[in-house]
């Protein structure tokens, strides 16, 4: 089963994380100095906040596919959509390590879909800033 992902940029971390940890009624299941992500079941999301210093709202919406499988069928997809396509493959992103592949829609929405293989001690891989890619 697949779990919808979205992303969003926030102004304050510690106020963001007061505002959805209630909303979820739920704390959040990753808490880093700069991140917090809830894993939830009801609704079933995988909702996290990055505290930036710009462009606020969401940054991207995703698929968290739970196997190599469910990816490849979501990959498949992907390939049939009309959008820009960037392969991005193993990465660290979001202090998980994942295999991605990103869409940008007519409207120029980035989509990711992943699967997560483990956690990471960093957000984002060695020389990268963003997780979600410019070109994508």
């Amino acid at each position: 089963m697949k779990r919808m992902h979205v992303m969003l940029r926030v102004k304050d971390l510690d106020t963001a994380t007061r505002f959805y940890s209630t909303l979820f009624d739920a704390a959040p299941t990753v808490q880093k100095s700069d991140y917090a992500k809830w894993m939830l079941d009801d609704p079933r999301v995988n909702f996290s906040v990055a505290e930036k210093e710009e462009e606020f709202g969401i940054e991207h919406l995703g698929i968290q596919a739970e196997t190599p499988e469910e990816l490849n069928e979501l990959r498949e997809r992907i390939a049939r959509a009309d959008g820009a396509v960037t392969d991005e493959g193993e990465t660290t992103c979001c202090y998980a390590n994942s295999d991605k592949t990103w869409i940008v829609d007519a409207q120029e929405v980035a989509w990711e879909a992943f699967h997560t293989s483990g956690e990471a001690e960093t957000y984002a891989g060695e020389g990268v800033t963003e997780c979600c890619p410019d070109e994508a």
